[in-house]
């Protein structure tokens, strides 16, 4: 930089401050820093005491759960609370004849073999009861579903079965049988069957559980998600 530029930048320099004022806003303001820092270090300290909080909880339940006989009352309060039952599709309170944990009406009808069901004999077991019919077409949506449910958890205590509504009996749910290779039981309803159970519409499907008690329903195509996690939960019990 020669002699000229560095006379130009000392008259630039005090050209500008020159203009400066001594007005407060050119001072830092201390006491808003200070609240603001103060504000930040609360959020700091507010946020680990909520996540000393989260941990403390998570510890206390481990522990807890930790004893036999507290895991024993948490299962009991649970298996008796209403949440134990669940809807497995759609259902209105309307329709819902029989409530969860209610007795599921008895019957005993012929299978497509000749062999006698009764639906008493297959307490023990978790049991899906569907009502259908061939010309139905959720139920043909919702078939392959407990063909697989079926084939899934047999061995390990469920069963599927199948009451047809079809007017016309064997001669048209033989056939669909061997086309559809199901793989559970089906037999042939009537009125005195299905009144019990509130039949409105088809497809409607019960879950049973191994006491023989109502533990789920769906009035319409089931929520196949939904339906086999209830399967397990009741296979478990």
């Amino acid at each position: 930089m020669d002699r000229n530029d560095e006379v130009y930048a000392d008259d630039w320099v005090d050209e500008r401050l020159a203009k400066l004022s001594g007005d407060s806003e050119w001072y830092p303001n201390v006491v808003q820093a200070l609240a603001r820092l103060n504000e930040q270090r609360r959020g700091g300290e507010s946020r680990r005491r909520g996540w000393i909080w989260a941990l403390a909880s998570i510890a206390l339940v481990l522990c807890i759960l930790a004893f036999p006989t507290a895991r024993n009352r948490i299962r009991a309060l649970w298996d008796s609370s209403h949440f134990n039952g669940v809807n497995i599709g759609q259902v209105s309170a309307s329709v819902k004849t029989l409530k969860d944990g209610q007795a599921a009406p008895d019957f005993t009808s012929l299978d497509a073999d000749g062999h006698s069901v009764r639906l008493s004999a297959y307490k023990g077991r978790v049991v899906l009861l569907n009502f259908w019919a061939t010309w139905c077409h959720g139920c043909q949506t919702e078939i392959p579903w407990l063909i697989e449910f079926e084939s899934k958890y047999s061995d390990r205590g469920f069963s599927v079965i199948g009451v047809s509504m079809d007017d016309s009996g064997w001669k048209s749910v033989k056939p669909f049988i061997d086309e559809k290779k199901m793989n559970y039981p089906v037999v042939i309803g009537n009125d005195e069957m299905a009144k019990p159970y509130g039949l409105s519409s088809m497809p409607m499907t019960f879950l049973i559980d191994r006491k023989g008690k109502i533990a789920g329903t769906s009035v319409g195509v089931v929520d196949k998600k939904a339906c086999e996690i209830e399967i397990v939960s009741l296979l478990a019990k």
